[in-house]
């Protein structure tokens, strides 16, 4: 194995790391701040996450730990948008929906993202991975899915959050390929966007859910601290996210999130004695399954391909009409989330989920 493809090997692995870790915190730091402390404003505290990131890459520019790379304005304004237009649907989705079928809307992000990929991408998925796909649905959807209650308002805006949410994830992936930028370019160039649309409608869609406002919230030093904590572990979930998305696929991101969901569910039974059924322990361990297929496929096809692109050259220059050999890398685009966003928590029923 080459050093540039064990370098890659290793950088991968410590963006899905830093992802899972970043992202069960924020789950720990926010349930205590919405169920404890009574912040039930998910939107609004999204809008500031992002506004803090961005303020960090700032800081992180300014010492040249990275470089500036500008490119086009609109595909980066038109990104950032429909990343925060994705975020308020997820909150519309699971305010207007049951707990299940919220638990069902971020299930379909995995088909649907499949579905795009294969029409307008023209990327081929394999047997083995859709098996192992179905595997891991049917585990996360017995651990989670509880109760089905469908009304046309909640399935309208549940299809729309499942259809942004692809695209934003795949539109993260394409646009750092095609413009060849880095995830922490295009998220210190997208963050402004992001904010600036969740700033304007966070407030409106957290009192539409909550009925109450979030400027005449009670600020106690305590809700303070939790709210600057989950600021600051909100530049790591958003910075893993565009990186782990970069790196691998935004398939491969919403199988991360998957095990994000059954690590929270495993960590609330654990330390904080949530309830746990023998379904969330028959899910869990069905997903898990499906996790490690999906590894393992994802694994030995990107060594066949690794090993179809190290065919010598020389064969190809026997006959100048045979083209060169490509290959394509397996990588297609939050981020669920959803670009790049922290995980959406606007209820205590969705923590408990």
């Amino acid at each position: 194995m080459s050093e540039g493809k064990a370098g890659f090997q290793l950088g991968t692995v410590g963006a899905l790391s830093l992802s899972v870790v970043s992202s069960v915190s924020i789950v720990i730091c926010n349930k205590a701040l919405i169920s404890t402390l009574g912040f039930t404003f998910a939107t609004t505290l999204t809008s500031w996450h992002l506004l803090v990131t961005f303020c960090s890459l700032h800081v992180a520019l300014w010492m040249k730990m990275f470089e500036h790379k500008p490119f086009d304005a609109r595909a980066v304004m038109g990104f950032g948008i429909l990343n925060g237009i994705s975020i308020g649907l997820l909150n519309l989705s699971l305010g207007f929906n049951s707990v299940g079928f919220y638990q069902m809307t971020k299930l379909a992000i995995i088909p649907c993202t499949v579905l795009l990929e294969t029409l307008f991408f023209r990327k081929q998925f394999s047997s083995s991975i859709q098996f192992s796909l179905i595997i891991l649905l049917v585990g996360v959807g017995i651990a989670t899915v509880t109760d089905l209650q469908l009304n046309v308002l909640g399935s309208v805006l549940s299809l729309l959050a499942v259809l942004t949410t692809c695209v934003a994830q795949i539109m993260t992936n394409t646009i750092q390929k095609k413009f060849k930028v880095s995830s922490t370019q295009l998220l210190y160039q997208s963050c402004p966007y992001q904010a600036m649309t969740l700033f304007i409608i966070g407030p409106f869609l957290d009192g539409l859910l909550t009925n109450l406002n979030v400027f005449a919230f009670k600020y106690t030093p305590q809700v303070l601290f939790f709210i600057v904590l989950s600021c600051l572990i909100s530049v790591s979930v958003n910075f893993s996210t565009f990186l782990v998305i970069g790196k691998t696929s935004p398939v491969t991101y919403q199988v991360l999130g998957h095990l994000k969901t059954c690590l929270v569910l495993a960590f609330g039974y654990v330390l904080l004695h949530d309830p746990f059924s023998w379904r969330n322990i028959l899910g869990i361990l069905i997903a898990v399954v499906g996790m490690v297929l999906y590894s393992y496929y994802c694994t030995i096809e990107s060594q066949q391909k690794a090993a179809e692109a190290s065919i010598p050259s020389t064969l190809s220059k026997e006959s100048e009409a045979d083209p060169l050999i490509g290959v394509e890398n397996g990588t297609s685009l939050l981020s669920e989330g959803a670009g790049a966003r922290g995980p959406v928590w606007n209820s205590n029923k969705d923590l408990h989920a």
